[in-house]
């Protein structure tokens, strides 16, 4: 059966990065979430009242679809890393929908309960969020340049709130200000041991601890 990692974090902070390391060093399968095929995204980040609902649809069905390939083992590979966790659904529905969507929603991914794939552990990354705002302006993708920090602040909120419940797997937390594993040979071997110390039971001397369920506080910030 394969191993199942999943690298989570808000928008910005290096987690698809950080996958693309993996598969290009591992070999693993690459499972991305569908966010440049959403046809809403852009007229989300402008007007998130109305084109929230939509948007968080199309997301529900493209992830529970690549949830169901994990599950029915589509995906021949010793290892598979993923940047979302299939709980991020929910965070940002409850971050984007009200009232009768929500609950429209709510009922769609209760028929979906227990049918998604566990992960060995999950790595949520982390930074400042004047860190990642400059880190959105950089790449200027421009369906996220209406971004605000307020959004980001209350997605984090909503993140510490599910690792405070989270007992599905091991969850560990890493500030990313200071890495830079796309251009630093060092700094990517060193995530690399990281990642393979938790897989094989023998955490590397400086990988921070497992986040402590139940906590309810911000680890970092």
């Amino acid at each position: 059966m394969s191993r199942f990692i999943v690298i989570e974090g808000l928008i910005g902070v290096g987690k698809t990065s950080l996958c693309k390391l993996v598969q290009q060093e591992w070999g693993a399968e690459l499972v991305l979430e569908p966010a440049d095929h959403n046809p809403f995204l852009a007229s989300f980040y402008a007007d998130p009242v109305r084109y929230g609902f939509a948007t968080q649809m199309f997301y529900l069905a493209s992830r529970y679809a690549q949830q169901v390939s994990l599950l029915q083992g589509d995906l021949f590979t010793d290892l598979i890393v993923s940047d979302y966790i299939w709980e991020k659904d929910r965070i940002f529905a409850e971050q984007t929908l009200a009232d009768d969507e929500l609950d429209l929603y709510e009922r769609f991914m209760g028929l979906l309960a227990g049918r998604v794939a566990a992960p060995d552990f999950v790595l949520f990354l982390d930074a400042p969020t004047d860190v990642i705002m400059a880190r959105i302006a950089r790449r200027a993708i421009s369906a996220e340049q209406q971004i605000a920090p307020r959004y980001l602040d209350e997605l984090r909120e909503r993140y510490y709130a599910l690792w405070d419940r989270y007992d599905v797997a091991p969850v560990y937390v890493l500030d990313t200000t200071t890495r830079n594993y796309v251009d630093d040979p060092e700094d990517a071997a060193a995530m690399l041991r990281m990642l393979r110390g938790w897989l094989d039971g023998a955490p590397a001397p400086d990988a921070p601890p497992r986040y402590a369920t139940g906590s309810s506080q911000l680890a970092l910030f």
